[in-house]
């Protein structure tokens, strides 16, 4: 699996559920015709993430495809999710 580009965003909580700044990304990957998750149209990854001073990660993830938007009934494998992550981290930058 290949992240090839993203669109973030900064996700305001007025209520302040979450400690630190919450972020929605929208991954587009690159996944090989052999993996079971492979589809023609292609794959993003929905992913909220949190940035906070002692504890920042992947909150919530969903896969879909990308040419209609449905989801996916799949999940990450650890390596794949701590690539995921190191990503967001990369890429999510505060306002």
């Amino acid at each position: 699996m290949d992240i090839t580009g993203h669109e973030i965003e900064y996700v305001k909580d007025p209520f302040g559920i979450l400690e630190g700044e919450r972020y929605e990304a929208l991954l587009t990957v690159d996944i090989p015709e052999d993996d079971e998750l492979y589809r023609e149209a292609g794959v993003k990854i929905r992913v909220i993430y949190r940035k906070a001073a002692e504890r920042s990660g992947i909150v919530q993830y969903e896969l879909l495809e990308a040419g209609s938007g449905a989801y996916l009934d799949f999940e990450l494998e650890e390596e794949e999710l701590a690539e995921v992550a190191a990503y967001c981290e990369a890429h999510c930058l505060p306002e």
